[in-house]
């Protein structure tokens, strides 16, 4: 471009003018009042509004969080997408929205460690300045873990979903249930069975709630783990974010010596999950991507272990 094109330059008018050229009008006139203490608070209006509310409050907030692994990485920074709410009796119209998230600031501001001895301080204040019999929260992340291939020792990052909810009523105490969902690796039994060489594999997600018991010691515990643990140990194979020649032979054979349906892992699974004390109640599912069906196939298991 030379100095005849720059000195050619179309002239814009100004940003007002182009927001009005847009669709922008001035203000009009300002009637109601702008102070806190003069402005009508439907929220907490209080008449029989018919029904009492089970939950109310926020959902889909993201924030960045900090947990603790027994796994490389012991200590990191992750996104935690959470859920908010409290009941509220049919006396009272509504909730106060902004009291969730000053809250969540609040604890951001001192260090925000996702860990359960914090969520039950968190719903317990949350209540309080709620000025509700209870709280509920629930926070959703990604988990980072090492893992390393069987044979080259070569380590890489795998990952699953974690969430921790947590219920608190002044009259009843905590309710805890925590879950994850990891991937695995499974081979079909009956492809095994029925055919003179191979069979077809696939990837498998094992998804796991559990009810943890009151006297849980999460200091001497990573749940985490354990529920990882349950799931990888039980599959035809475990699934590697690194694996080098070596490596894919032996989680090849691996999977061959071990197949599995998914009736099998919820089985599997859910057996482990009994044996670990500190669990009361758990729900198993696994859902295999067929890799030569078009539909996936499931299976699910609901226990009670206090119900025995």
């Amino acid at each position: 471009m030379n100095q005849t094109d720059l000195n050619t330059k179309k002239q814009l008018p100004s940003k007002e003018e182009r927001h009005k050229l847009f669709g922008s009008v001035d203000p009009g006139p300002r009637t109601k009042p702008v102070e806190k203490d003069k402005m009508p608070d439907l929220q907490n209006s209080r008449e029989d509004f018919l029904f009492d509310l089970d939950a109310v409050g926020i959902t889909n907030v993201k924030h960045p969080i900090r947990i603790h692994s027994s796994k490389k990485p012991e200590i990191q920074t992750t996104v935690g997408t959470f859920r908010f709410s409290s009941s509220i009796s049919k006396g009272s119209k509504g909730t106060n929205m902004s009291r969730f998230t000053e809250q969540l600031e609040k604890y951001h501001n001192e260090g925000f460690a996702i860990d359960l001895f914090t969520l039950k301080k968190f719903t317990k204040e949350l209540a309080d300045r709620l000025e509700q019999k209870d709280a509920f929260i629930e926070v959703s992340y990604p988990w980072f873990f090492e893992r390393k291939g069987p044979f080259s020792d070569l380590a890489g990052m795998n990952h699953a979903d974690a969430s921790m909810k947590v219920h608190y009523h002044q009259d009843t105490g905590y309710d805890i249930e925590v879950s994850l969902n990891g991937t695995i690796t499974t081979l079909c039994p009956c492809s095994k069975e029925i055919s003179e060489y191979s069979a077809h594999n696939q990837r498998g997600q094992v998804s796991m709630s559990v009810t943890l018991t009151d006297d849980f010691d999460e200091n001497s515990i990573d749940w985490k783990s354990a529920l990882l643990e349950a799931a990888e140990s039980n599959a035809s194979a475990r699934i590697h974010p690194v694996l080098k020649r070596p490596d894919e032979k032996a989680v090849t054979e691996q999977a061959y010596e071990n197949p599995r349906f998914v009736e099998d892992i919820v089985r599997l699974v859910s057996a482990d999950l009994y044996e670990l004390s500190y669990v009361e109640k758990f729900y198993v599912s696994c859902r295999n991507e067929e890799s030569i069906h078009l539909h996936d196939a499931i299976a699910e298991i609901t226990y009670d272990k206090t119900s025995e």
